[in-house]
């Protein structure tokens, strides 16, 4: 074989072997597109939706967890994941995941971590059946947003009863301490005033708390000092009669009183200062001791007793010149006891004793006095007017 012959020989090898070489390319190259497209078709479509985004994605993965996880999604067991990590993927499936958030509840004091997947603090309670009542207080409104580690406080409102001063009122309050609630009611306490229990007490249900208003003031009152009465004796005047010499007048004492008053009602009174403010005036008065001896014809022996009808007269009555029989001035002696009489049965001058009217004298007599009569005598005629007719027992003293 000529060398041309072996030439043309190696160059038609060569060209089989490039043939067969772009063969095996085309075909490996068909293989992979063709199970490119096999591969792809063959993928289930899935709907996502991601704590609110959503997203279409193609897999070939077996299980719900096997696409969160494919998308990177790291979940938690308290997340909100529909179907179930289990559920086998479909086509056409939607995915639902809602990642939770720590929430710090507190409720009177006591916390707890809640993790929840709830929008609002309003869901958020009621996916917790929590009531709150208009008595309650929240620190967070029931539309706000929920977000991670937020914190929610509820005080949980109670009645109880507040006596202040006396008057008591039912009060709902979230308060811990009696302090608390006087402070979150506005009410005050003075220096004085007591409280029960101490402000330091825990308060719950059904607690009472009585305030005593506790009041100190200074009372300034005027009272009057009694005047003493001087006799002074006076032979001037007879026997049984007197007469004021000076009027008395009555003193005036201030006194000063701290006086403590609980709910309004008076408890002590202590007296802290006094002082005279006008002395008082003594009355004198002076006592007659001139006596008239006069003989009767007949009369009553000392001692005696007898019943006589008594009738009133003044010295300003018609006709009187107010001078008894005996010359007693009984407008100057006003005071002076004297009855007017028969002086056949009672003698003129005999001191008597007349029931009703006292110690006397017959001093006088009246021309229409006879026999067992007498007229007592008083300065004043609404004194005589009320005295009226009477009998009364007369006793002869001397």
């Amino acid at each position: 074989m000529n060398m041309k012959s072996m030439k043309g020989l190696l160059g038609k090898i060569r060209l089989d072997r490039k043939r067969k070489i772009f063969l095996s390319i085309g075909l490996l190259l068909f293989i992979s597109v063709t199970g490119y497209f096999i591969y792809e078709a063959t993928k289930n479509t899935v709907n996502l939706q991601l704590n609110g985004e959503e997203k279409v994605v193609k897999t070939h993965a077996g299980q719900v967890k096997d696409v969160l996880e494919e998308n990177g999604v790291q979940y938690e067991s308290y997340d909100y994941i529909s179907p179930s990590l289990e559920e086998q993927v479909i086509d056409g499936m939607t995915v639902v995941w809602k990642s939770a958030k720590k929430v710090i509840l507190e409720i009177d004091g006591i916390q707890e971590e809640i993790w929840t997947t709830e929008d609002t603090v309003k869901d958020f309670l009621e996916e917790e059946n929590i009531a709150v009542n208009e008595h309650d207080i929240l620190n967070v409104s029931f539309d706000e947003e929920i977000k991670n580690n937020m914190h929610i406080q509820l005080d949980v409102g109670f009645q109880i009863v507040l006596d202040d001063g006396g008057e008591e009122t039912e009060y709902w309050t979230t308060s811990t301490t009696v302090g608390d609630f006087l402070k979150q009611q506005e009410i005050e306490l003075n220096e004085l005033d007591r409280i029960e229990p101490s402000l330091e007490t825990q308060i719950n249900k059904g607690s009472s708390i009585v305030i005593t208003r506790v009041e100190k003031v200074t009372d300034v009152v005027e009272e009057s000092i009694d005047y003493a009465v001087v006799t002074k004796k006076d032979d001037s005047l007879l026997s049984g009669s007197e007469k004021v010499i000076q009027q008395g007048k009555e003193g005036k004492l201030q006194k000063e009183y701290e006086v403590i008053y609980e709910n309004g009602e008076e408890v002590s009174r202590e007296l802290i200062n006094e002082e005279v403010l006008e002395e008082a005036v003594d009355k004198i008065v002076a006592v007659g001791t001139k006596v008239i001896t006069t003989t009767a014809s007949r009369g009553e022996s000392t001692g005696s007793e007898f019943v006589v009808s008594a009738t009133a007269y003044t010295a300003s009555c018609n006709g009187c010149s107010g001078v008894t029989a005996t010359g007693i001035d009984l407008r100057a002696n006003p005071d002076v006891k004297v009855i007017a009489v028969d002086p056949s049965i009672i003698p003129l001058g005999t001191k008597v004793y007349v029931e009703g009217y006292g110690y006397a004298i017959a001093a006088d007599t009246g021309g229409n006095i006879n026999g067992y009569e007498i007229d007592v005598f008083f300065s004043s005629k609404s004194d005589a007017y009320r005295w009226g007719i009477r009998t009364v027992k007369v006793k002869i003293l001397e």
